[in-house]
């Protein structure tokens, strides 16, 4: 998010309606309407790697990933996100067309701009939905990866990587996978690095 572009008050369906006729895509809080700010090359590069390593993995299981076009809805009142990758394993997801609704796992690819919202208030929302079971924040300027998942208990625990050096590897218990960080970030020129 970048710009509240719409005053408050604007209701669920008006911004469906809004939304469906603007070029760019707009998040949906409260009322509020935001515009979604375009990537860095690294954010987008992170990205295309995890949703291509989730892709084949997930073929076959009843899953289906998707990208940054995907909108989740977070109840019938909204909040209305982006996540940069979403799976949804719930059948009553597999031929959404407007919104995924029963996520298991979310991947935000932090900005600079957006990473405060993203590890507090959007993962307050994101909380919400009963389904989501994993929540992962992925820093796009150095090999630093944040993973919540939801215990038995219900309660969310942090893991973060790298937290056994370079041959470090994700779990995603969600979806039961797991991959190298290296993977993740190959061939991401990440900021800061010459």
């Amino acid at each position: 998010m970048i710009a509240q572009v719409q005053s408050a008050g604007m209701t669920v369906a008006e911004y469906l309606a809004w939304e469906a006729e603007q070029p760019a895509k707009h998040e949906y809080i409260q009322g509020e309407v935001y515009a979604m700010t375009g990537a860095t090359l690294p954010h987008n590069d992170i990205a295309v790697n995890l949703t291509s390593l989730l892709r084949p993995f997930l073929r076959d299981k009843g899953c289906k990933v998707r990208m940054s076009d995907a909108k989740v809805k977070v109840s019938e009142q909204g909040p209305y996100f982006y996540p940069d990758v979403v799976v949804s394993c719930d059948q009553r997801d597999r031929h959404a067309i407007e919104a995924i609704c029963y996520p298991c796992l979310i991947v935000e690819v932090l900005s600079p701009s957006t990473a405060a919202f993203d590890y507090s208030k959007k993962f307050q929302f994101y909380r919400q939905i009963s389904t989501l079971t994993e929540y992962i924040l992925i820093d796009a300027t150095e090999v630093k990866i944040d993973r919540y998942a939801k215990n038995a208990a219900g309660k969310w625990e942090l893991t973060a990587y790298p937290e056994e050096g370079a041959d470090a590897e994700l779990e995603l218990s969600s979806i039961n996978f797991r991959c190298p960080l290296g993977l993740i970030y190959e061939d991401v020129e990440l900021m800061g690095e010459p």
